[in-house]
């Protein structure tokens, strides 16, 4: 099964394309402020590495969340088009599963932490003893120095949450604390292709249609908009 996936939630566009278990073709970059101008072009050109044209895609998945609002949207718009162009299948993968998957068969913990601004963080906490992850807590946003004092044992922090809050991580959690390389913390698109292909086998499917981001708490604009009701 060819599957295509595509992650958007921060500032690094990941797409990768698989064949079954195994990554044919990859691409990982910073594109600054905006998907919008890179997303297609960069699809085009792995599926062209790969060998492969949209015609050969069996199924598509996508990082669904939680994650920079603008890349979310641009990330499902680009998918919904060419799903519905071609009748290929989707699947959400939520962006901090894909996280978790790059720390397979670890003894301690893993909280993947991305930054969500406003002096929070998304995260969700895993075991990964098995290979894959097996989510503990559900995903939130939550402020940093209250998800250290919930934490009592051994955890591998990544994600670009870690840049930021690393020190007040150590401060607080000192030798119980340890991070991921940062090649492993980056967001990809294979973590995502690969994950996908297993919700594409167990036919989760969404509804192209009417799927939405997983954003987890409001906009900035919708909080303005409410406050100003």
């Amino acid at each position: 099964m060819i599957v295509l996936g595509i992650e958007t939630a921060t500032l690094i566009e990941g797409v990768a394309v698989v064949d079954g278990d195994r990554v044919v073709a990859e691409h990982r970059s910073h594109v600054g402020s905006t998907h919008a101008e890179h997303l297609v072009p960069t699809i085009l050109q792995t599926l062209g590495a790969a060998g492969f044209g949209m015609k050969e895609v069996d199924g598509i998945a996508i990082s669904i969340g939680p994650g920079s609002f603008t890349g979310l949207r641009i990330g499902l718009s680009a998918v919904k088009g060419l799903s519905l162009a071609r009748g290929i299948p989707v699947v959400a993968v939520p962006t901090l599963d894909g996280l978790a998957y790059h720390v397979p068969f670890c003894r301690y913990s893993v909280c993947p932490i991305l930054d969500a601004k406003r002096h929070e963080v998304y995260t969700a906490l895993y075991r990964t003893s098995e290979g894959v992850p097996e989510r503990l807590t559900e995903p939130r946003a939550i402020n940093p120095e209250d998800l250290v004092t919930e934490i009592s044992e051994p955890t591998i922090f990544l994600g670009d949450g870690v840049p930021v809050y690393a020190r007040l991580i150590r401060e607080h959690l000192g030798s119980k604390a340890h991070f991921a390389p940062n090649h492993v913390g980056l967001p990809s698109g294979s973590a995502i292709a690969l994950l996908g292909h297993t919700l594409l086998i167990e036919g989760k499917t969404v509804d192209i249609q009417s799927v939405q981001p997983f954003y987890i708490r409001k906009s900035d604009a919708e909080l303005k908009a409410i406050r100003g009701a």
